[in-house]
């Protein structure tokens, strides 16, 4: 299990090397924590950074498996620290990312049409080469490297939040922010219907496969909640609720044209659970949105 000292200790190995990312005042009682301006373009780099400087390297590098946001991480974070690095992403991602990975340097390997697929290909090639394997989410210091953004929160809210809304797909992220944060403020998970991998492992009291669908598929589209992750919410008794497509699509879509953010579908599940009801706050309860990742392309939010 991932905790606040490992959180803590993360912090201090990936000072300097990642970004502080900025707190939004969106509404009365509403915050959007802008997750998304970080390196690469998402979350992850915190904990990749982390994970890969826990090491140890070798001179095969490191391979990484990933829907987009984890290879990404992943790439920058090698090229940063010096490092080869080998991404292997399902046929599926998004053009705009597998672009982006080749940009930053790495090897792109295209196998399989579900992030499950490109992982097993990557667990081989791992193996193989010696390379480190670093996991998209199911690893302790990703997990521990994510949370740094909650201690970061903390300290740009110093009056205090009372929720923090969460997308989650493997549960790095989440893992991370239960792990960070003290239990005085409620955690929500929000998972498209289609990609329900926490949702349903907290109904069955265990990770149990899930189909995986819907638009934000690239980014949550885990069929399996990683067991830290799982743990960790399961042990915060935290909420998760459920968003439909087309909700996600009308809170990334209010996003641009209420906020000018741009942001991926999955992250947009985060701010979908509370536009659309799945979530409804408290008179004055104080809330935040974590918008995780902004790894798209914004042509289709041209008004």
């Amino acid at each position: 299990m991932v905790d606040l000292a490992d959180v803590r200790a993360a912090a201090k190995r990936i000072d300097g090397r990642i970004r502080r990312t900025p707190v939004l005042a969106a509404g009365p009682d509403l915050w959007f924590k802008l997750e998304f301006t970080q390196h690469a373009g998402s979350f992850k780099t915190r904990g990749m950074m982390n994970r890969i400087l826990a090491g140890p390297v070798s001179a095969a590098g490191l391979v990484a498996a990933s829907g987009g946001n984890a290879g990404l991480a992943a790439a920058y974070a090698a090229r940063e620290l010096g490092h080869r690095a080998e991404v292997f992403v399902p046929v599926t991602a998004p053009a705009v990312k597998v672009a982006k990975l080749g940009k930053l340097g790495a090897r792109v390997v295209q196998e399989g049409r579900e992030y499950a697929e490109a992982y097993a290909a990557a667990v081989v090639r791992a193996a193989e080469t010696g390379a480190l394997f670093c996991h998209a989410y199911d690893d302790p210091a990703m997990v521990a490297g994510n949370g740094t953004l909650g201690l970061e929160l903390l300290s740009q809210l110093p009056d205090g939040f009372d929720t923090v809304l969460v997308a989650v797909g493997g549960g790095g992220l989440i893992g991370g922010v239960v792990a960070s944060l003290p239990r005085s403020v409620r955690i929500v998970a929000a998972e498209p219907v289609g990609a329900q991998a926490l949702h349903a492992a907290l109904a069955a009291d265990e990770p149990v496969d899930v189909p995986v669908s819907g638009v934000a598929a690239d980014s949550l589209g885990a069929r399996r909640i990683g067991e830290i992750g799982f743990a960790l919410a399961r042990a915060a008794e935290i909420d998760s609720v459920l968003v439909e497509d087309g909700a996600i699509v009308e809170a990334r879509r209010r996003l641009w044209d209420e906020h000018r953010l741009v942001v991926e579908h999955g992250t947009a599940a985060a701010h979908a659970a509370l536009l659309s009801g799945a979530y409804r706050p408290e008179p004055g309860e104080r809330v935040v949105v974590l918008l995780c990742g902004a790894n798209t392309d914004p042509a289709d939010l041209a008004t």
